[in-house]
């Protein structure tokens, strides 16, 4: 039996889903996240700066940094759990992914521009609010194929090239011309998460399915369900497969 690998990581929450594979971009300004910046960068840079991205359940990205409206008498949250309420743990989704930051450049104005890629899902164990910004203790979740994942990895990516040709609006330069897919199933299954346009929900569900063969038979409805919808839809702009947008904090 594999034995069970812990570790206690700052602890980043988006309002997106981060899947292993997948590029992050972040502008880092809140001071909770500048000064977890500035603990990676205390890392060897030979050392992976790791940090953990779980997806918001119930709560705010950015901390509120000014008095609500309409009520002039709200108070201003502070602290590293700003915006997450008293028990931050119940705010987040309890499946989220390490990251890796390959990339941590401080501006002249105190922020950061980071690049991070997705690497290992994990389990969230415990949040501590303690310190300057959020830390949690994690459990990696291994990646266990499940039964039949090579031959519904190649019924995903023909329903994959379908509905990206859809997205584009049928225009020739299509992901099936040009651009080399993967054949690795567990690769595919997130390739096909972290591309498809689909609402927070339906990416963490993608995100916390037990094994590969379980993600890319998801995947094969939902690509079945989302093309049938485009059909009737306007053309809409190709999507960056392994890149999000740059995430505010």
């Amino acid at each position: 039996m594999t034995p069970v690998t812990t570790a206690r990581l700052p602890l980043f929450p988006l309002n997106s889903v981060l899947f292993p594979g997948l590029v992050l971009p972040l502008n880092i300004f809140e001071e909770r996240y500048r000064a977890m910046m500035r603990e990676l960068l205390k890392t060897d840079e030979e050392e992976p700066r790791r940090f953990a991205v779980v997806a918001i359940r119930d709560g705010r990205e950015v901390a509120p940094t000014a008095p609500g409206m309409p009520d002039p008498t709200t108070v201003m949250e502070r602290g590293p759990a700003a915006g997450f309420g008293p028990d931050p743990i119940q705010a987040f989704h309890q499946v989220g992914c390490i990251a890796d930051a390959a990339t941590i450049r401080e501006r002249a104005d105190g922020s950061f521009e980071v690049l991070a890629t997705g690497t290992t899902r994990v389990k969230l164990l415990s949040v501590d609010a303690s310190g300057p910004f959020l830390t949690a203790e994690f459990e990696e979740i291994p990646e266990e194929p499940g039964d039949g994942a090579g031959a519904l990895a190649e019924g995903v990516l023909r329903a994959f090239r379908t509905y990206q040709q859809r997205l584009a609006g049928a225009r020739e330069r299509t992901l099936s011309t040009g651009t080399e897919l993967p054949d690795e199933p567990s690769v595919v299954s997130y390739l096909v998460a972290a591309a498809a346009v689909l609402d927070t929900p339906a990416k963490q569900r993608l995100l916390q399915a037990p094994d590969t063969a379980t993600r890319l038979r998801e995947e094969l409805k939902l690509l079945r369900t989302e093309t049938a919808v485009l059909r009737h839809l306007p053309s809409l702009p190709m999507v960056d497969l392994t890149r999000q947008p740059t995430s505010p904090n």
